[in-house]
C-alpha cells in the first residue's frame, strides 16, 4: 500500500527515477525473452541490440501519458520526459558514432 502511494507524488525526482529504471528493467526483460526464444526454438534470428534499446526507451511514453493526462502531475511527467530525451540523444550519438 505504501509503495502505491509513493507513485502518487508530483516530484521531479520520482519522474527521473521512473524514467531511468523503467527502460532498464524493460530492456533486461526483452533481452531475457530474446535469449529464451533463441535457446528454446534454436532460431538464428536475434533481435538487434539497437532495436531492443529503442523499444526500451519507447516504454517511457506510457507513464508520461499517465502522469500528464490522467493524474495531472506535471513535475513527474516532465522528469520522465527529460530522461527519455536524454536516452534518445545518447542512443543516437552512440548509434551514429
Amino acid at each position: 500500500m505504501k509503495i502505491i502511494l509513493m507513485f502518487k507524488k508530483d516530484t521531479y525526482l520520482l519522474g527521473v527515477l521512473m524514467g531511468i529504471f523503467l527502460p532498464v528493467m524493460f530492456y533486461g526483460f526483452l533481452f531475457l525473452i530474446n535469449l529464451l526464444i533463441l535457446n528454446i526454438f534454436d532460431l538464428n534470428f536475434i533481435i538487434k541490440q539497437s532495436t531492443l534499446q529503442l523499444i526500451s526507451i519507447f516504454i517511457n511514453l506510457f507513464p508520461v501519458r499517465y502522469y500528464f493526462v490522467n493524474l495531472k502531475y506535471e513535475k513527474t511527467g516532465r522528469g520522465i520526459l527529460f530522461i527519455t530525451f536524454v536516452y534518445l540523444v545518447f542512443y543516437f550519438l552512440v548509434l551514429y558514432n
